[in-house]
Formats: structure tokens, C-alpha cells, sequence
């Protein structure tokens, strides 16, 4: 039992699971008195190499001196962790606040000694990389800064960790000793380590779990039937290419086969290393069977199982020990309440989900959190007729059910290398930490496209079974900064999917101009008026009338695509009478010859009533290249898209996949598939996303920067935030302590005086000069013009009493309306600026038009603070109604260079501070030249958890 320390309660916050390099996950916590035992089992187990780096000597055992200096830490001044698997140590940190000379010291000493043993049987899965992330973040909150190192020169492993961790460094050798000092503040060359640690280790996890050598489905019946014998049916029936065991502890002893399965009674009893276990068990005999596993060195879970947190608290309590249980083992889970997961990859054809059929392999991947929706992707993705035609294929698949562990977040981490995967399409009901999904996504959009529909968007709820953070924003805001990242929101499944073909079949677009040809006037004026609305240019309609032949198509599309003002082309295509199948195959073979003369430019079709010319421009059977006899590959009927040994479905079930599909014709080998739609509306908004997306593309090569401001008083303000905060945990600063906090970022607040009475108010009025401007500021009233609680260009005080005395008649005393008085400031647009720190996105910064504009339309838009100087540019011309900003109807354009710098200001302040979690600057009047900062309000509160910027950690359980 953990205990608390000499002279601190045990720090129970520094616990924490992460992910190591080879894809298991390791316990960091604390060490602690009671740990003795377990600190000289694993010294035991230390090589003497090992010992002799660490101690500099040959060091056999411990002492019991030594045992109680390693076990005893007051977590201030020495402090100690140990990553743990099953319970044991497989590595330790520690570190011992020094003084000038090394000698041991308390605070406020800033530098410690650091030393780090790792058992060798675990050196080179990151452990110390790791261990060293979190004692570096832990030594920074007890006001250590700089961490040095004594190493002897052999120790090459060890030197490396410090050299790769990408702080601020001194190195120096003496006495035979390498000593390395290094500074604790994170930097941009440390947080890219981490990151890339990070990433190399959560894609790892996942690639262990989607590309097993063996599986093992635990709670196949014994009889046909049921989910765990439909599962293995799955994966064998898919061709998996590893090995496959069927495990049950009611098989009679004498059983060794199931279905052709080799079958044992545990996992215990397998001959051999699982990789992957598939649990189907009731939920109440899966701590049994986890155990087993973990004994077993199985690598990952997908729980299948239901009665997790989808049943409520006491579910919700089960799935936590679920978690903490497979992370002892070092062991990740999918699930639980998990549909499953499939990998179509000829190596490893691996079907271990619900799906009766094994996808056609192909260039998207595929994530739903629900197992309904994961099913209808992959049913819409293979279907002909009645949504998007024609067929694609998938790279991997994975259903998360509660997603308790494995993520979104690391399915994409997974994907963005992932050489099989061209295009991610994800159904998220919920993001866990949408800091890090914005971070991942902005990463594999700069590579791949992803696609997102959300899901519960307007709930206010997480779907049962989903811990997540709570968030304030808006879902408008959060879907603005998706898009941000790059990520192609869509509203439905429909659009998913209809996006998901386009980009997986079709180059991206070079801007928005688009030509429209076919056989049909009023189809092509349909498509004209949806490129209208979704922000496209197209050209006028070129109508081939009804009488156009294959060879027409193929020459206005030649025509078309070789025309330098076209950057796509819609097709469309009605029947035409007596032409058949076989004029549906001439028309498609001459739309794909004229498209694959020019691979640059993106063709869709919209077709009415043609579904041979869908199935006929698809007929390819995959995105990717087939697989040729002698391959091993299995060989599907020509256009079926399924595995033709799949089993059926039990009787009233629905089958995931089509088990029959129209025939088609091949298209040649390597053909260019193009997309077909039944509507132009869908095929020109998937259009329209695919557009906004390569321009996304082109700006993200260039992101910006963010400035430097040399009047910025960082330090100052840094001081004066802790001396506010000293008064309390939570503060909105008064008039005077705002405008001093801003003007050390250079931004400068109108002065307003108060007027509690028309004598005051006259002497504000002197004292700021002639004209002046007389506001209500009671909460009821400020920013309220509309309401009249404001009189402008007041020239003398006979106007200013007068109007003083018209404000009390309506409104009441002025004890109730707060009245100030503030100087004229220049005319121009009026405009909010806002900056917020949101427990789960981060900090955004807003900006919108003062007013109705945003009180009433909530036209505003949102950028992830820091802000570059890019960013700032596209975020004033964001809102719908910039034109005001920039000469609309004749006015004067605004001064929009001061604007973006008053927003990188702001930007610099939150990004600089996280102890100010909310700005408000209301009015900001815009001018031709210059601007006024007329009404600013900031909140203070102790910083919040940065997760995304801490050491690497899993979500906690």
C-alpha cells in the first residue's frame, strides 16, 4: 500500500500510463516505502554491466542503507519513479536537489542530479526516454530547472537519451566522466521529440493489434452460433494469414479442433505466442481471461464483450479496472463493446469483427466509435444503387465501441504511415482530447485526407460508454477549428462516404473552376446552380444533347480537361434510349480513356438511371492494385467485393457487405476509376470539399509565423499574474489591473473615468477633453447601444449634463447604470475580440463584428491561439461579414494591419500566460487608421492541465 511521504502527501497525480516504443504500455509512478521488495527483485535482475554504468563500480546487491535512500523520497527535494509491467519495476528514475558544489540542498536550489537504471531485458523500447519526460515535468513543478548528469563514456544508451531529448544542453568530460547539464523548460526541439516519440509508439500499439502473427478468439461456443463462434468463422473465412486458435474453458479436454481450428480450453495452453485476443466472454469472466492473457505475453485486446460503462455506473466502474488490468500487462484494448476489426491487407487478411464479409481491399481507411455506423460505412462503401455507385475498397477498419483505451487519435497516428491508407474517414461521436486530435489531424492532413462526420453533435452528451472532457464551446466553434487542422467535416454518412470516393479515386482539384458537360440541359443547370452555392466557379453548361454518342463524351471531355481556366469537370449522364449495357460500357470506357490522359485534373459523373455506367466507370474491384493468380490472395468473383467462403449470416441478420452484387466489366489494369453520384448536389458538395481541402493544402505548406514584439513585458507580467492570483484561486481583474496587464502586451485600453454623479462626470470630461462619450456599464446595459445607454460626441458639459440627466430619467439611478465617461475615439467598425482557454480544446481566439452580427447570428470565427501572422489574416476575413471591413458600399476599408496585430497581441498574452483563461476586448473600434480598445474584462485562474504539452501519458483510468 502506498503511504504518504516524509514530508508530502504521495503525489498520486504523477501516476500515469504510457506507451512504449515497441507499441506496450508501462505504469510510471511513484516509488514509495513500500516498494523495498520490489526494488531489489528488479535489482536482481540488472546485469552487472548495467549495475557497474549506473554505480560507476561493481555493485553486486543493494545495501539496506541503499534500499531505504531509494524507497524513502520526501517528492520535493528527492524523488523517485519506476515504470512497472504486471506490478514489477522494469526501470527506475531519481533525482536529488544539489547545490552550487553538488552538494544536496533544498529550495530554493534550482538544479538536481538525475540517474536512471533500466532492467536490460526492457532497454530499447523507450522506457528511460519516457521515465525522463515525466521526472523532467514532475522536477519542473517542484521548481527545478535544470537537471544534470554524470555518465560514464561506455554508456552510449544512456548518453543518447539526454542527447535526443531535445532540451537545451552543456556538455562536458572529466575525470573520466561524462557531465551533462541540461535545462527543464520544454522547446520547440523538445516538443518535436516528443511528439515523434509519441508518435512512433501509439502507431506501434496500433499496427501490434491490426497486424497480428496469431490470434486467439477466447469464448467460442461449442456449438454453432453465437458471437465468439461467428468470429472465428470471420477470420478464418477471411484467409488469415496467421495463426488461429478457438479458445473455450467448458472444451471437454479431448477436444483439439474447432471448425478446423486448433482449440484449447485457456490461453495458457497455447503452444506458442498470441498476439491478439478477441474476448467474447460475459463481462464478468473477462478479468479472468485478461489475466491469462497478460500471463501469457498476449500484446492486445479487442473486447467484444458488452456491460462495460454502455450499462451505466457500475459498468462504467468495470470498464475502468478492465483498463488498468490490460495496461498492468502492458496490454492495449479496443473496446470494449467493440464491433472488431479488419485488415485487408493480402499479408495479413485479417476479418476479426461481426462483419459476415471480408471488405474488398483498397487505398481508405475506415473508424466508427459505433458499431451500427461502422457497419453502414462499410455497407455504403459496396453497394450499387441507392447511394453513392461504383465500389472502392478498404485498407483497415476498426470499431471502438466505448473506445475506453485505443482512440481516434491513434488509429490516426497509425494511419498517417500507414503505406496501405490514402484516405482516413472516421464517425466520431466524441473526441477525447480534441488539443491532440487537432494537433494529429492538422499532421495527416498535411499528407492524407481525413474526413470526419460527427456525431451526438447536438446531444450536449457524450454517448453512454465515452469519458470525455466537458467542453464550452459551441459546436459551430469546434467544427471551425476541425476545419482549421484541415480536417473535412461533413454533416452525414452520406457525405463521408461521398467524400471518401472522390479523394480516393481523383486528384485533388487546382482551384475552384469547374466545367460541366453531358446530355442533358436541365441536369447540367442543376450542377451549375450546386457549384453556385458551394462556392465553386463553373462554367456554363455544355449540353452534348440527348442524341451524344460515346465518342462525343470523349472529345468534349478531352476538350474540357485540356482547357487551362477548367480545375475539374462534372459529367452528366442520362439514359439513353435502346443503348443498353453495352452503351453504358462504350460511354464509360470513353469518359476513363479521356480522363487518364490527363491524370492532374478531377473527373466526377452524375448519372440519372444508369446504374451500368456506374457500375461500369468502378468496375476495377479495388483502389488497390489486384491480386494476380498465384499470389495467395483470395479470388473474388469478378465485381462481387466479397470473399466467396464467407459464412452466412444467421437467419434474420443483416449482412454487413452485399453477399451479391450485379455483374460488372472490368475496367483495365491500372484504369482510372472515376466517381459516379445519383444527384449533382452530392456530387458537387463532395466536390466542394475536396476543393476547399487542396487549398487548406497549399496554405498549410506555409503556416506563417508568429511575431515578435519587442515592447512585450513578458516578465512583468508573469509577475503581476502571481501576485494577483495570490489573492485567490479564480479572479476577474478591475478596470486599472486590466488595462495594466494589457499594456504590457501593447495593448492600450481607452480610458474611461467613473461618474457616479454629473459634478464627476464633468470632471472626467475636463480631464480627458472635449468630446467625450457618456456609457451605462451595468451588466444590463453595457455594449447595448441599441437600448440608448450610450451618448456620443458630447462637445461641452451643457451636452454632457443634459444627456447624464436623460440617462438616470430612463434607466434609473446612477448607482444602478455605473456610468463612465471615455474620449471620442476615431470612427470606424466596432468589433469584438475574445480568447478563452476550453478544458478541452485549448485556447481559441475569436473575432467577430460587435452587435447583432454576433449576439444574434453568432458570426464569428476561431482560430487555436498561437496564432500565426497567416492566421490572423484568414481569421478578420473569416466572419460573413468582413465586407464591412473592407470598403463595402463605398466606405472607408478599416486599418486591418492594426486589427491583426491587436489579435496576434492577444494571441501572444493567453499562449505566453495559461493562467489567463479569458480576454475580452468589446468594443475594439476599428479606423481607417489605427484602432481603439474601448471596454476590455480579463479572467484569471490558476493553468489549467496542458496534457497535450506534459509528459506522454494515457488517458487516465
Amino acid at each position: 500500500m502506498q503511504t504518504s511521504s516524509d514530508r508530502h502527501e504521495y503525489p498520486a497525480h504523477w501516476e500515469a500510463d504510457v506507451v512504449l516504443r515497441d507499441g506496450g504500455t508501462a505504469r510510471v509512478r511513484p516509488i514509495t516505502v513500500d516498494d523495498a521488495e520490489r526494488l531489489v527483485s528488479f535489482y536482481e535482475q540488472v546485469s552487472d554491466e548495467s549495475k557497474y554504468y549506473r554505480f560507476f563500480a561493481p555493485y553486486p546487491r543493494l545495501s539496506a542503507k541503499d534500499v531505504h535512500r531509494f524507497t524513502h523520497h520526501d517528492f520535493v527535494d528527492r524523488v523517485g519513479l519506476a515504470a512497472t509491467v504486471g506490478g514489477e519495476f522494469i526501470a527506475t528514475v531519481r533525482y536529488d536537489r544539489i547545490g552550487a558544489g553538488g552538494t544536496p540542498a533544498t529550495s530554493p536550489a534550482d538544479e538536481a542530479e538525475v540517474a536512471f537504471l533500466v532492467q536490460d531485458a526492457h532497454q530499447g523500447r523507450g522506457v528511460a526516454s519516457a521515465l525522463l519526460e515525466h521526472i523532467a515535468a514532475v522536477a519542473r513543478e517542484r521548481g527545478i530547472r535544470r537537471f544534470a548528469a554524470e555518465v560514464l563514456p561506455a554508456n552510449t544508451k544512456m548518453i543518447k537519451v539526454f542527447m535526443d531529448a531535445g532540451y537545451t544542453q552543456k556538455r562536458s568530460f572529466e575525470d573520466g566522466v561524462v557531465r551533462l547539464e541540461f535545462g527543464l523548460e520544454p522547446t520547440d526541439r523538445s516538443l518535436a521529440v516528443q511528439y515523434a516519440r509519441e508518435h512512433r509508439a501509439e502507431a506501434r500499439s496500433v499496427q501490434r493489434l491490426l497486424q497480428p502473427g496469431s490470434v486467439a478468439v477466447v469464448g467460442t461456443g461449442r456449438t454453432p452460433g453465437g458471437v465468439g463462434r461467428s468470429i472465428l468463422g470471420n477470420i478464418r473465412d477471411a484467409g488469415y494469414t496467421g495463426r488461429l486458435y478457438a479458445v473455450n474453458s467448458a472444451f471437454p479436454e479431448e477436444r483439439k479442433e474447432l471448425d478446423g481450428v486448433p482449440a484449447c480450453r485457456s490461453v495458457r495452453d497455447i503452444d506458442g505466442p498470441v498476439d491478439l485476443a478477441v474476448v467474447t466472454v460475459p463481462a464478468a469472466h473477462v478479468p479472468d481471461v485478461v489475466a491469462e492473457c497478460g500471463e501469457h505475453g498476449v500484446q492486445g485486446l479487442v473486447v467484444i464483450s458488452a456491460g462495460y460503462a454502455d450499462s451505466g455506473p457500475e459498468g462504467r466502474e468495470r470498464q475502468r479496472a478492465l483498463v488498468r488490468q490490460a495496461r498492468s500487462y502492458g496490454m492495449r484494448i479496443i473496446g470494449p463493446n467493440a464491433f472488431g476489426i479488419i485488415n485487408t491487407s493480402p499479408e495479413v487478411r485479417l476479418n476479426a469483427s461481426l462483419a459476415p464479409e471480408m471488405p474488398r481491399p483498397g487505398r481508405i481507411g475506415l473508424f466508427a466509435q459505433s458499431g451500427a455506423i461502422g457497419i453502414a460505412l462499410l455497407s455504403r462503401l459496396h453497394r450499387r444503387g441507392g447511394g453513392v455507385t461504383g465500389v472502392t475498397g478498404v485498407s483497415t477498419f476498426v470499431s471502438s465501441g466505448n473506445r475506453a483505451d485505443v482512440s481516434g487519435n491513434d488509429v490516426l497516428q497509425y494511419w498517417y504511415d500507414d503505406p496501405e491508407t490514402d484516405v482516413a474517414l472516421m464517425y466520431l461521436e466524441s473526441i477525447g482530447n480534441p488539443r491532440k486530435f487537432t494537433r494529429l489531424a492538422r499532421r495527416t492532413a498535411a499528407a492524407k485526407p481525413l474526413v470526419v462526420v460527427q456525431g451526438a453533435r447536438h446531444g450536449g452528451v457524450a454517448p453512454q460508454g465515452h469519458a470525455v472532457r466537458a467542453t464550452r464551446l459551441p459546436h459551430a466553434t469546434v467544427s471551425a477549428l476541425l476545419r482549421q487542422a484541415g480536417v473535412i467535416r461533413v454533416d452525414t454518412i452520406t457525405d463521408l462516404v461521398d467524400a471518401g470516393l472522390l479523394l480516393a479515386r481523383q486528384p485533388l482539384p487546382a482551384g475552384p473552376r469547374v466545367a460541366i458537360l453531358g446530355n442533358s440541359e436541365s441536369l447540367g443547370l442543376l450542377t451549375y446552380d450546386a457549384c453556385l452555392s458551394e462556392g465553386l466557379r463553373p462554367q456554363p453548361p455544355l449540353d452534348l444533347t440527348t442524341a451524344a454518342s460515346a465518342d462525343d463524351f470523349h472529345a468534349a471531355l478531352s476538350r474540357a480537361l485540356a482547357d487551362d481556366t477548367c480545375d475539374a469537370v462534372v459529367v452528366t449522364a442520362i439514359p439513353t434510349v435502346g443503348e443498353g449495357a453495352a452503351g453504358d460500357a462504350a460511354l464509360a470506357e470513353a469518359l476513363r480513356s479521356a480522363a487518364a490522359a490527363v491524370p492532374t485534373k478531377p473527373v466526377l459523373v452524375v448519372h440519372v438511371e444508369l446504374g451500368g455506367l456506374a457500375q461500369a466507370l468502378s468496375a476495377a474491384a479495388s483502389t488497390a492494385p489486384q491480386a494476380g493468380p498465384g499470389t495467395g490472395a483470395p479470388q473474388a468473383g469478378p465485381g462481387t467485393g466479397v470473399s466467396q467462403a464467407g459464412p452466412r449470416p444467421a437467419e434474420g441478420a443483416v449482412p454487413a457487405v452485399p453477399a451479391q452484387q450485379p455483374p460488372a466489366v472490368r475496367a483495365p489494369e491500372g484504369a482510372r476509376l472515376i466517381p459516379a453520384y445519383p444527384a449533382a448536389e452530392r456530387a458537387v458538395r463532395a466536390l466542394g470539399e475536396a476543393v476547399a481541402y487542396a487549398q487548406w493544402r497549399r496554405d498549410a505548406a506555409d503556416p506563417g509565423k508568429v511575431p515578435e514584439y519587442e515592447d512585450i513585458d513578458e516578465k512583468g507580467a508573469a509577475e503581476q499574474i502571481a501576485g494577483y492570483l495570490a489573492r485567490g484561486q479564480g479572479l476577474t481583474l478591475g478596470t486599472q489591473e486590466t488595462c495594466e496587464l494589457l499594456g504590457r502586451y501593447g495593448v492600450h485600453v481607452h480610458r474611461a473615468l467613473p461618474a457616479p454623479t454629473p459634478d464627476d462626470a464633468a470632471a472626467a470630461a475636463r480631464a480627458l477633453g472635449y468630446p467625450v462619450a457618456l456609457k451605462a456599464t451595468a451588466p444590463h446595459l453595457r455594449h447595448r447601444a441599441d437600448l440608448g445607454g450610450v451618448r456620443l460626441d458630447l462637445a461641452d458639459e451643457e451636452q454632457l449634463r443634459r444627456a447624464y440627466a436623460e440617462l438616470t430619467e430612463l434607466f434609473g439611478k446612477p448607482a444602478e447604470l455605473r456610468p463612465v465617461v471615455q474620449g471620442m475615439a476615431p470612427r470606424g467598425v466596432d468589433t469584438v475580440v475574445r480568447a478563452v482557454i476550453d478544458p478541452a480544446a485549448g485556447a481559441v481566439l475569436s473575432f467577430g463584428l460587435a452587435g447583432a452580427a454576433t449576439q444574434l447570428l453568432g458570426d464569428m470565427a476561431h482560430r487555436l491561439i498561437p496564432v500565426t501572422d497567416r492566421d490572423a489574416t484568414s481569421l478578420i476575413r473569416s466572419i460573413r461579414t468582413a465586407p464591412l471591413l473592407f470598403g463595402w458600399r463605398g466606405s472607408a476599408p478599416v486599418d486591418a494591419a492594426a486589427l491583426e496585430e491587436l489579435l496576434l497581441r492577444v494571441s501572444r498574452l493567453v499562449d505566453d500566460h495559461p493562467e489567463v483563461v479569458a480576454v475580452t476586448l468589446e468594443p475594439v473600434v476599428v479606423a481607417p487608421h489605427g484602432l481603439s480598445v474601448l471596454g476590455a474584462s480579463v479572467r484569471l485562474a490558476p493553468p489549467p492541465a496542458r496534457d497535450d504539452l506534459g509528459p506522454r501519458t494515457l488517458p487516465a483510468y
